[in-house]
């Protein structure tokens, strides 16, 4: 039985390992970039630069004002991922473990938000942002990322609470817990990995987000990654510093990864077993 399976172990560790090297070399090639001069461009993405050049570093957070940006992505990611957190929590405990008149219905509806792309929107959402003098705010950029975060938040937690066994939820019933009883007392401490593996996705994504900050707001409200295509106006022919700008940008996603990587996978993980 092991010789037999012993070329299958060998095949899913090549493809394996060919998999990782496609995702972590093209940021390997960036970071090295950052630290070179413009004229080593030509000796190859992955070829150690002459010398390790900070400068580009200094450049990319002036040049494009990465401070502000910075703080502004703070200010727009926190609230919007944990906004969205709290009532795709609520809503996802509703879905996964009660029944009521027309739940499918509802579900259905919010999960549009996954449905329609998101360009398909922005126009309305721009007036509508408009009419309720919300643009050019951070509500402008913080609301509609929690309606698209709500919608696959409550996707997600609906698939984890319904793998949760039904006699569990009936034993604290049974002991007095009302329906915030069992979700804050019996569910919520069992569902760490799904939360916290949720809570990376959001914070991925609206950390990321683009077309949004580009059309609802301007000057001081932008964020990261409109400041890094604001570098790419200002240094067009400086691909080291643009390489710096992306290296810090991204610097915050990855920290938040290998912070919550064992329950992000648990709870990737997890979610497939109980879809």
């Amino acid at each position: 039985m092991t010789a037999r399976r012993q070329p299958q172990t060998y095949i899913t560790y090549f493809l394996l390992t060919i998999f990782t090297l496609l995702a972590v070399l093209p940021f390997v090639g960036i970071l090295l970039l950052s630290f070179k001069d413009t004229s080593e461009l030509g000796n190859g993405a992955f070829a150690l630069p002459q010398v390790w050049r900070w400068e580009n570093y200094v450049e990319a957070w002036q040049g494009a004002r990465f401070g502000d940006y910075f703080q502004n992505s703070v200010i727009v990611v926190i609230p919007a991922v944990l906004i969205a957190l709290v009532l795709a929590l609520m809503s996802g405990y509703a879905f996964g473990t009660m029944r009521f008149r027309g739940d499918n219905v509802l579900l259905l509806l919010i999960l549009l938000g996954l449905m329609v792309p998101f360009e398909a929107v922005i126009i309305p959402l721009w007036q509508l942002l408009g009419t309720l003098h919300l643009r050019n705010t951070y509500w402008a950029l913080i609301l509609p990322q929690v309606a698209l975060s709500f919608a696959f938040g409550t996707f997600w937690l609906r698939a984890h609470f319904k793998g949760i066994p039904a006699d569990l939820i009936d034993a604290a019933v049974v002991d007095g817990c009302g329906s915030w009883g069992v979700l804050w007392r019996v569910l919520l401490p069992l569902s760490t990995p799904a939360l916290l593996s949720l809570i990376v996705l959001l914070f991925m994504w609206t950390w990321n987000e683009f077309l949004l900050v580009l059309v609802m707001a301007g000057g001081d409200l932008r964020t990261l990654p409109v400041g890094l295509a604001l570098l790419r106006g200002r240094y067009a022919t400086n691909i080291t510093v643009m390489a710096a700008g992306a290296t810090m940008m991204s610097l915050p996603v990855i920290i938040i990864y290998v912070i919550f990587q064992r329950h992000f996978i648990r709870g990737l993980v997890s979610g497939a077993l109980k879809a």
